[in-house]
């Protein structure tokens, strides 16, 4: 089932999200959700928070391609990171249609839950490593523009408020 998307500024965003007990049906449900919800969008990463479930819970599909392969982490902690850094030029399905160029560590090991209840530890580089950074800082209350200078930043956001008012305002 496809879920509402939730847009900066609302401040659910900026909370911080609880651990999961167990992957049980319900959110494995959840989760089969949230990667309908980020395929429609389309987006390459989605975290709980952003359909507003408080819940550290993220999946990840990078694929370019007809052939899906989607990641699920519950609990995803991220252990260590690289000195060395990339930039990406990242969006995000909260902040629609705003972008910038963000750096980050290149790499990062993050250790996780599956969709089976099974712990797990990947090692990513590149764009999924970049995308694993982004799911996280989701949880933590941490969107991209946090990285930007204020003035960059108060620019987007003052857009986005200007294109809710414009959705809010068509009447049917």
């Amino acid at each position: 089932m496809k879920r509402k998307i939730i847009v900066e500024p609302d401040p659910i965003l900026r909370k911080k999200c609880n651990p999961i007990e167990k992957v049980d049906d319900e959110i494995k449900k959840l989760m089969k959700d949230m990667l309908e919800t980020m395929y429609d969008a389309p987006g390459i990463g989605l975290a709980a928070i952003q359909i507003g479930i408080l819940k550290r819970l993220v999946v990840i599909d990078i694929s370019k391609d007809e052939k899906k392969n989607p990641l699920f982490l519950v609990n995803p902690k991220i252990i260590s990171q690289s000195k060395t850094t990339s930039v990406y030029e990242e969006g995000c399905l909260s902040l629609p249609g705003q972008f910038a160029e963000i750096e980050r560590p290149s790499e990062c090991l993050v250790k996780y839950i599956d969709l089976d209840g099974k712990e797990k530890e990947l090692k990513a580089d590149g764009l999924l490593a970049t995308c694993i950074q982004h799911e996280v800082d989701h949880l933590n209350g941490i969107l991209f523009i946090d990285y930007l200078s204020k003035l960059k930043k108060d620019m987007i956001i003052k857009k986005l408020v200007k294109h809710k008012k414009e959705i809010e305002r068509i009447v049917v």
